[in-house]
């Protein structure tokens, strides 16, 4: 059907104009070629574009076509705006938690801040970088949250295995406090 040359071309057009990263089965559904053999055609790809201002990256479980970091000045100088900060600092604490703690409820975040994170829970939801991922066991079955794919591509991230390791005594601590609450309830 497609020669690997025109796979590649057909590849670097979607991942172009894509918003988003794409998965292999995406790719599939689209062009009809086996996911498997598109991840052999994509790792081609990758080296292909190894010298070069772009670089297509694996990220949030598909891939994506961006640029280089080393030449984020340039196109900062071309936007000439400054990177916008959009998250509060409570916002910011709480994707922490939940991206080193997940699944998690809201009570469990709230014990581990100390306050009430309602606020911050419905902004990370609302920009999807959070999602319910289910419902705890315990009594009221509260909702569970865990991080999106655009959680992973925000931050850069292949997996949730990329995310930088914590100091033990913030784990020793938080377990502390989680297991106080269970006792509760």
């Amino acid at each position: 059907m497609f020669d690997t040359a025109e796979i590649k071309n057909i590849l670097e057009t979607l991942l172009f104009v894509a918003r988003k990263p794409l998965t292999c089965a995406e790719i599939e559904n689209i062009i009809g070629v086996p996911a498997d053999a598109l991840s052999g055609i994509f790792e081609e790809l990758i080296l292909d574009y190894q010298n070069k201002g772009l670089q297509i990256v694996k990220i949030a479980h598909g891939y994506q076509i961006c640029t280089r970091e080393k030449y984020s000045a340039y196109i900062d100088k071309l936007i000439a705006s400054p990177i916008e900060v959009t998250l509060s600092d409570a916002a910011l604490e709480v994707l922490a938690i939940i991206s080193y703690k997940q699944p998690i409820t809201r009570l469990e975040i709230e014990t581990i801040r100390g306050v009430i994170s309602d606020s911050a829970i419905n902004t990370l939801l609302e920009k999807r970088l959070i999602k319910e991922v289910g419902r705890s066991d315990s009594v009221g079955r509260a909702f569970l949250y865990g991080t999106t794919d655009e959680f992973l591509r925000h931050f850069g991230l292949k997996d949730l295995t990329d995310l930088p390791k914590i100091d033990n005594a913030f784990v020793d601590s938080t377990q502390q406090k989680l297991e106080l609450v269970a006792s509760e309830n």
